[in-house]
């Protein structure tokens, strides 16, 4: 499902982290947002799983405006990872992925057999069967994702949001996890800090910076080095992935540009 963000601005109290947001995410595409930290990527994630309001602006899931929907309909067509998992840590693994059942059912309807099996199947598609039955509170930073995916994959999304997955997990975790998610099919916006992540993953990308998205595009379009020097205040060299022969990026400390007579 296309998911189409039109001029979009969060306000928080008297603060507005995001100004203007304008990007486009194509049925099955996979599209990074990238930035420094506290650029906005976090806040524009935020709002299109309505933990914020949008200011102005707006957000079509399909040909859908996300602020007429009830938020029980739009957790039915989009779900997000996020970086806070809640207070979920003495739940077992299969309450948890239960959870994601939620706008699919009624206040007082009790799991069925299909539930179940649908749970299951969420589960063996993250590659967590093994851990149904341990509590989530024994389980590694990358475990935890996992389950957290089968989660929301329960809700039957066709746009997923993921804000951060790869924070603090080990770089195989990190491959295996952006694997997965490429692997399901569905619509995906994703907020990375690895830009060579986002160059090995991502359709497209869009650059977060002061709140506004400023450069989108491929990666080979927007990961140049006056850009990303811009945004990032680092000088980047370009190079091939010898492997995948995607853009890769290698990073050094900003050259200091001389005068015209040759101080810097």
């Amino acid at each position: 499902m296309r998911l189409s963000i039109e001029d979009v601005a969060v306000r928080i109290g008297r603060a507005t982290p995001v100004t203007s947001a304008t990007l486009e995410a194509g049925d099955g595409e996979l599209v990074g947002l990238v930035g420094p930290n506290g650029s906005g990527k976090s806040t524009l994630l935020k709002a299109l799983y309505r933990a914020l309001p949008v200011a102005h602006g707006t957000v079509l899931l399909g040909d859908r405006d996300l602020r007429g929907m009830r938020p029980r309909d739009s957790a039915r067509i989009l779900a997000a990872l996020t970086q806070d998992h809640g207070d979920d840590g003495a739940l077992d693994v299969r309450a948890v992925v239960a959870t994601g059942l939620t706008p699919h059912k009624g206040a007082l309807d009790r799991d069925t057999d299909d539930d179940r099996a649908l749970d299951d199947a969420c589960l063996a598609r993250t590659g967590a069967t093994a851990l149904a039955d341990r509590a989530v509170r024994s389980l590694s930073g990358g475990e935890r994702q996992r389950v957290m995916l089968a989660a929301a994959l329960a809700q039957r999304p066709r746009i997923l949001v993921l804000d951060e997955p790869t924070n603090h997990l080990d770089v195989a975790t990190q491959l295996e996890l952006l694997d997965l998610v490429r692997g399901l099919g569905v619509t995906v916006v994703v907020a990375l800090h690895d830009l060579n992540l986002a160059a090995a993953y991502c359709d497209r990308i869009h650059v977060v910076h002061h709140g506004r998205i400023v450069a989108g595009g491929t990666p080979d379009e927007v990961l140049r080095p006056g850009i990303l020097r811009d945004v990032f205040g680092v000088d980047v060299h370009l190079g091939e992935h010898p492997v995948t022969g995607r853009r890769h990026l290698f990073f050094s400390t900003p050259t200091t540009t001389p005068t015209q007579d040759g101080r810097p």
